[in-house]
């Protein structure tokens, strides 16, 4: 794939999915549910799939196995950072639980995997599913407990435990799923017929479609103008300290240039948008996490992935 036609791919399945979705706000149809059915058509079919073709011829080794831990480091870094941060910043619980959530929680599966395919093809797109593996356990284990102690914390109320059997019986889980089937189908040495193979690259691209619209459909600009600034501070965090952190950690771990690169690629992803989606369930601020969404993705697709696809070719 030359550098042209990885621009095309960059252009057409990062952006002008988000317009379209954005575009349709205000139709009368398609409506939310039109959208809500898409984005788990593309999380219960199409991600798992993929796994299991990206994964069916994917050469095991030993350094691969750390990729699943670099997934929780990736969360760890900029949470860690946001919660230093937040002490100072906010006064109200709310607030604090929204932003340290939106430094948590980074587009690594969709987006992540789009990036990474776009660069190294199948190979990272299936790194990108390894680094991916534990996100449902940050989510139910970390985001989830701390969402609601900021909620409990802001407003006095009782939330409850979520069930350990969520973590294991999710659907966020089925991509994983996928992972293991396409390891078992290469380790017991099962050919992956050719038309597969051909069907990877456009399925790709539907996936990303399928993905973002739903994003863009999501976007509110008017409600959160004036947490734009509030969440400014995540940029650097975002796109500086969590990369360059990550970086240095990935030397010391592997010997595969290749696979530094998309950690460094994932450890510079935006504010994913299902932090928008538990800061709504908990009841937190929910602007905050839907301001530092917009802000950290426009600015991913306009400078940062831009700057990464020229410095790691």
């Amino acid at each position: 794939m030359n550098i042209q036609v990885k621009l095309i791919y960059f252009a057409v399945d990062l952006l002008v999915p988000l317009i379209v979705g954005y575009l349709f706000r205000n139709k009368p149809w398609p409506d939310g549910n039109f959208f809500d059915n898409m984005a788990n058509c593309n999380m219960l079919l199409l991600y798992p799939f993929l796994s299991i073709l990206s994964f069916w011829v994917l050469p095991f080794r030993w350094e691969l196995a750390w990729l699943p831990a670099f997934g929780v480091i990736l969360c760890f870094i900029p949470g860690l950072i946001a919660y230093l941060i937040s002490r100072n910043k906010y006064n109200n619980p709310l607030d604090n639980g929204s932003y340290i959530i939106a430094a948590i929680l980074s587009n690594i599966g969709t987006l992540g995997g789009l990036c990474t395919f776009i660069l190294y093809g199948e190979t990272g797109f299936a790194y990108t599913q390894l680094v991916a593996v534990l996100q449902a356990a940050v989510i139910f284990l970390v985001c989830y407990p701390l969402a609601d102690y900021y909620r409990r914390s802001g407003q006095g109320a009782d939330m409850g435990r979520v069930p350990l059997a969520k973590l294991f019986f999710s659907r966020n889980q089925l991509p994983v799923l996928g992972l293991v089937i396409g390891f078992l189908l290469y380790y017991f040495h099962v050919p992956r017929p050719a038309i597969l193979g051909e069907i990877f690259d456009p399925l790709v691209h539907i996936a990303a479609w399928t993905a973002l619209i739903p994003v863009g459909y999501s976007l509110d600009f008017s409600a959160i103008q004036k947490y734009y600034v509030s969440t400014l501070d995540l940029v650097p965090v975002k796109f500086v300290f969590t990369p360059l952190i990550a970086y240095v950690i990935a030397q010391q771990v592997f010997s595969d240039q290749k696979i530094i690169h998309a950690v460094v690629i994932l450890a510079s992803m935006p504010t994913a948008i299902s932090a928008v989606i538990i800061a709504k369930l908990h009841g937190l601020n929910v602007h905050i996490t839907n301001a530092s969404f917009i802000l950290t993705t426009a600015l991913f697709l306009l400078v940062i992935y831009p700057l990464l696809f020229f410095l790691l070719q």
